[in-house]
């Protein structure tokens, strides 16, 4: 029914229309055509026009509504619209670039996964695995570089504290002993390397402290004990025992006794005013000599002679015997050392020499270096030949009797002194005072002079009597007034 009367309604429809014709398939028409064929024919020409009329009117009101509503969205729309036409053909030509290249893609994602795997090995993958292990121990590298700071910081501090500040040089060893170990652990770290390398230049600064510190005036024994062994966790090498014959001490003792040695001309330098005045008086003596005067009855000084004398024997006898005594104390003898044979080194002073064991005589015939003499073996012989020296230099400008005697006397207790350490030198005062006799016999043909030649016997007659008072009052024999008398008589005058 509703396509005859579609038929019989296309010639009605508005030829002049921007609208196609509705086809006859269409579910609006059709249902439209098919509601107007129930209608009676009164109201297609009544009601129906109305109805159309008033169905146009609300369609037109409500397109007037959703145009002002969305008038932005809509030409938006429009818009897009119309670049569909050039984006579409754009979108499917880099839709086929991209197709292309996901082959390309996917090649290059294997051969970066083969290239860069944990099983294979690569320069920039180890380069970057160290710089992530770097950043991991960030906080420990940065105490490693600052520990050559904090050593030369502990250097320094124990430096300017002086021999009191053992705390600090502790710390710094046993910094030194860390980075030891560290490097003995990573030998081929470069890190390591270099922070050994400002370490050892640290340790030579502190090593030169060391050195400095033993030749202070007022070094104690606990402080040069402490010193000594600091030295040999610094400097093991100077404290390395060599091949069979070396001795306990090694090269510590030398220096021990070198530092001692410069501490001890130092402190004899010091007199150099007096001694000034000295070789003014030897000068005076000597021209007087040259004149042909005899000493005896034109030479009457010798008082700054005598205090200068007086003043070098005492800090003599002072040093030498706290160095021999303090060397003792840091370095025990063995029974090697004990045993040594010494006889050859005092041959110049007259004394025959012991008969050796056969393991020495073996070692001598093996190398005749060996064995080592011990450092101390020597010195006191330096020693007394640094006291002899300037005995025979100034000794004959004191001619006055008393005045001599007090001086022999008071080198007879500093040879005694040195006794108790075996380094006893009071033969050696006979040759000294010979050596004068024959200068003076020189000067005068006669050579009457027999109580100048006897003088030394007399010197060492006097010191064996107040030897002999002194050990009777250690004794406790004698009252109190014997006593205080024969204290204050063999107290040595040290003027």
């Amino acid at each position: 029914m509703a396509d005859p009367l579609y038929e019989l309604l296309v010639p009605y429809f508005d030829s002049p229309t921007p609208r196609p014709t509705p086809s006859s398939q269409d579910p609006v028409t059709a249902k439209y055509l098919n509601r107007i064929s129930t209608l009676p024919l009164s109201a297609l020409t009544s009601t129906e026009p109305e109805s159309l009329a008033q169905a146009s009117h609300s369609t037109l009101l409500s397109l007037q509504a959703l145009s002002a509503r969305s008038n932005a969205a809509i030409v938006a729309s429009s818009d897009h619209l119309s670049s569909f036409t050039t984006t579409l053909p754009q979108l499917a030509t880099e839709v086929g670039v991209l197709q292309d290249g996901i082959p390309k893609l996917d090649e290059r994602a294997v051969a970066f996964s083969s290239k860069y795997s944990r099983g294979a090995e690569n320069e920039v993958l180890d380069r970057r695995n160290k710089a992530l292990l770097m950043a991991r121990n960030v906080d420990r590298l940065s105490d490693i570089l600052d520990l050559p700071t904090l050593l030369s910081s502990a250097i320094a501090t124990s430096t300017a504290q002086g021999a009191s500040a053992t705390t600090n040089y502790a710390s710094a060893l046993d910094l030194y002993s860390h980075i030891k170990r560290l490097h003995l652990l990573y030998p081929d770290s470069d890190l390591v390397n270099s922070v050994c390398r400002q370490t050892e230049e640290a340790m030579q600064e502190m090593t030169s402290s060391l050195i400095a510190s033993l030749r202070s005036q007022n070094v104690k024994l606990a402080a040069s004990m402490r010193t000594i062994g600091w030295l040999r966790r610094v400097a093991p090498d100077l404290d390395a025992q060599q091949a069979s014959g070396s001795n306990r001490e090694g090269a510590l003792g030398a220096l021990f006794l070198v530092c001692r040695l410069s501490t001890l001309v130092s402190m004899l330098s010091a007199l150099e005013p007096l001694q000034d005045l000295a070789d003014q008086e030897t000068v005076i003596r000597q021209r007087g000599r040259s004149a042909g005067i005899k000493a005896s009855n034109s030479w009457s000084g010798g008082q700054q002679t005598e205090r200068y004398l007086k003043r070098y024997v005492e800090i003599f006898r002072e040093q030498s015997f706290a160095i021999i005594s303090m060397y003792r104390s840091i370095f025990p003898s063995t029974p090697d050392t004990a045993t040594e044979d010494l006889g050859p080194r005092f041959k110049s002073l007259g004394l025959k020499s012991i008969a050796s064991t056969e393991d020495s005589e073996t070692a001598a015939q093996d190398d005749p270096l060996l064995p080592l003499p011990s450092a101390l073996s020597t010195f006191p012989l330096h020693l007394v030949d640094l006291l002899t020296t300037t005995l025979k230099q100034y000794l004959p400008n004191v001619r006055d009797k008393s005045s001599r005697e007090s001086l022999l006397t008071q080198v007879l207790y500093c040879a005694g002194s040195l006794g108790r350490l075996g380094g006893d030198f009071s033969l050696i005062i006979a040759s000294l005072v010979d050596e004068e006799n024959q200068d003076s016999n020189d000067e005068d043909a006669s050579g009457t002079d027999l109580d100048t030649d006897m003088e030394w016997v007399e010197v060492m007659k006097k010191h064996r009597e107040l030897a002999s008072r002194l050990e009777l009052l250690a004794s406790g024999v004698g009252g109190s007034g014997k006593s205080i008398s024969s204290r204050s008589a063999v107290s040595p005058t040290i003027a």
